[in-house]
C-alpha cells in the first residue's frame, strides 16, 4: 500500500495518517515535508527517506520497494490536496488507483481564497510548478480570478513581470508559507510591485485578481471559468463599428474554428478594426490582444471588449513593427490587406506556436500571403467565401443580399511531439 498524505497548509496530521508515518517503512517527500513529518511524527530512526526533485527517480524507489517481497507501507508526502495538480496522478498512473490510500489535506488555493474571503468556485486554477509560465499568464490576461500554482522561476515575480504591462486591471495576492503559524503571509501587490521584488521560497500559491468582477455575486452550478459562449460568430450589429469596417460573421465563423481559441492560449487581432475577432476569442477564455493602428480604432475595440464583459489588451500601432514587443502567440488573426500585409504575415507566422488565419478581399494578395505562410513551414489552405443573406423587400418578401466575397487563408504549423506525461515536477 502507498499512503499519501497531503500536509503544509495548516490542516493538522490526523491519528490515522500519524499512524501511518509511524509504521512506514519508506518515506518519500520534499524537504519541507520531510522535516515537518520528523518533527510531529517522530519518524523512526534508519527508515529510508527520499526527498522529492525529479519525479522519475522517486516513482523508481517506490516501485522497487512496492515489489519487494517483504514490502512496508510507502508513504508520501505532499502540499495540501496531492490531487490537485498533484503527485496522485503520477502514482496511480504507475501503480493503478487500488493501490494508493489518498488522505488529502486542504487545497493551497482554497486556503489563499479564504484568507481573503472570496469564493473560488469561479476561479480557473492553472499550475506554473514545473510547467510553461506562458499559460499561467494568459490565463490572467484572460480571467478575472486565478489561482496559480507557483514553482522555482514561476513566481510572483515573474508573472508580475508578464502581467505588468498589459494595461489589464488585475491585483496579485502573493500567499506564502499557508498553515505556518510563524511565517504565514498573506500580501496584495501590482503587478509591478511583485516584479520588483525578490521573494524567498516556498511560496505556494499567487492570485490573480480583477478586482472589480472577482466579487461576482451570482451563484454557480459548474466549477470554473464557466460553459463558455451560447453562440459564437456574433452578429455586426453587436459590435461598435465603423462604415461596416468589421469582420462579417460568416466569415468570422471559419476563422475562429481555424484559430482554435481556448483557455491557457495567446491569441492575436492585428488590424483589429472592432476587434470583434479579439472578443470573440476571448469569449472562449483565450488571451487576446488587439493590435490596431487608428486611435478610434483602438477606443472601438476596448468599447467592444467592455461590451461583451471580456478583457482584450490593446496596442496602439501598425504592423509589423507593433508586434515586436508583444509575446509570442498561439494563434493570430491578420485582418485588412495593406501594403504591408505579406511582410505582417511573415512576421506573424514567425512567431505564431500554431496557426495564422489572414483575411483579405483582393485576389492579387492571395499568392503573397500563402507563400509567406508556406516559406514558414507552415500547412496552408484557404477558401472563398461569397454569401448571400436573407432580407426582406417590402410586401411580405424575401430577396438574397449578397455580401462582399472574401478570402480566408490560413497556415499551421506541424505539431510537435506531446511530452511524456512524467516530465517535470508536481506541486
Amino acid at each position: 500500500m502507498i499512503t499519501v498524505i497531503g500536509t503544509g497548509t495548516g490542516t493538522p496530521l490526523s491519528a490515522d495518517s500519524l499512524r501511518a508515518l509511524a509504521e512506514a517503512t519508506l518515506v518519500v517527500g520534499g524537504r519541507r515535508h520531510l522535516k515537518e513529518a520528523a518533527a510531529v511524527a517522530g519518524l523512526p530512526e534508519g527508515i529510508p527517506r527520499v526527498e522529492l526533485g525529479p519525479l522519475a527517480p522517486a516513482l523508481d524507489v517506490i516501485a522497487r520497494h512496492h515489489a519487494g517481497a517483504d514490502a512496508g507501507r510507502a508513504v508520501v508526502l505532499a502540499s495540501g490536496d496531492p490531487g490537485l495538480f498533484g503527485i496522485v496522478r503520477a502514482l496511480a498512473g504507475r501503480f493503478g488507483a487500488g493501490a494508493l490510500d489518498v488522505r488529502p489535506a486542504a487545497p493551497s488555493v482554497a486556503v489563499a481564497f479564504a484568507r481573503i474571503g472570496l469564493p473560488w468556485d469561479d476561479a480557473v486554477v492553472v499550475s506554473a510548478h514545473g510547467r510553461d509560465l506562458r499559460t499561467a499568464v494568459n490565463v490572467c490576461r484572460a480571467h478575472p480570478k486565478v489561482g496559480v500554482l507557483t514553482g522555482p522561476g514561476a513566481g510572483p515575480a515573474e508573472l508580475g513581470a508578464a502581467l505588468a504591462g498589459t494595461g489589464l486591471p488585475r491585483t496579485l495576492v502573493v500567499a506564502s508559507a499557508l498553515g505556518d503559524p510563524d511565517g504565514e503571509r498573506v500580501q496584495r501587490l501590482s503587478p509591478a510591485e511583485a516584479a520588483g521584488r525578490e521573494w524567498p521560497e516556498p511560496l505556494t500559491v499567487v492570485l490573480c485578481l480583477d478586482e472589480v468582477r472577482a466579487h461576482a455575486p451570482v451563484p454557480r452550478t459548474l466549477a470554473g471559468s464557466g460553459p463558455g459562449p451560447a453562440r459564437w460568430a456574433l452578429g455586426e450589429e453587436e459590435f461598435a463599428h465603423r462604415d461596416s469596417m468589421i469582420t462579417k460573421f460568416e466569415v468570422r465563423a471559419l476563422a475562429l474554428a481555424r484559430l482554435g481559441p481556448r483557455t491557457g492560449d495567446l491569441v492575436w487581432d492585428v488590424g483589429a478594426g472592432s476587434g470583434s475577432v479579439a472578443v470573440e476569442c476571448a469569449r472562449f477564455g483565450a488571451a487576446a490582444i488587439a493590435v490596431e493602428k487608428s486611435p478610434d480604432g483602438v477606443e472601438r475595440v476596448r468599447a467592444n471588449a467592455l461590451a461583451h464583459g471580456v478583457d482584450v489588451q490593446t496596442v496602439h500601432g501598425a504592423a509589423p513593427a507593433a508586434l515586436s514587443r508583444l509575446p509570442d502567440p498561439d494563434a493570430v488573426f491578420v485582418g485588412g490587406g495593406g501594403r504591408e500585409l505579406s511582410a505582417v504575415v511573415t512576421e506573424c507566422a514567425r512567431r505564431a506556436r500554431r496557426t495564422v488565419v489572414v483575411s483579405v478581399a483582393a485576389l492579387d494578395r492571395v499568392p503573397a500571403v500563402r507563400a509567406a505562410l508556406t516559406d514558414a513551414g507552415f500547412a496552408t489552405g484557404g477558401v472563398l467565401l461569397h454569401s448571400s443573406r436573407l432580407a426582406p423587400l417590402p410586401g411580405d418578401v424575401t430577396r438574397l443580399a449578397a455580401t462582399n466575397p472574401v478570402f480566408l487563408l490560413w497556415g499551421d504549423r506541424p505539431a510537435a511531439p506531446e511530452p511524456h506525461p512524467l516530465q517535470g515536477a508536481t506541486q
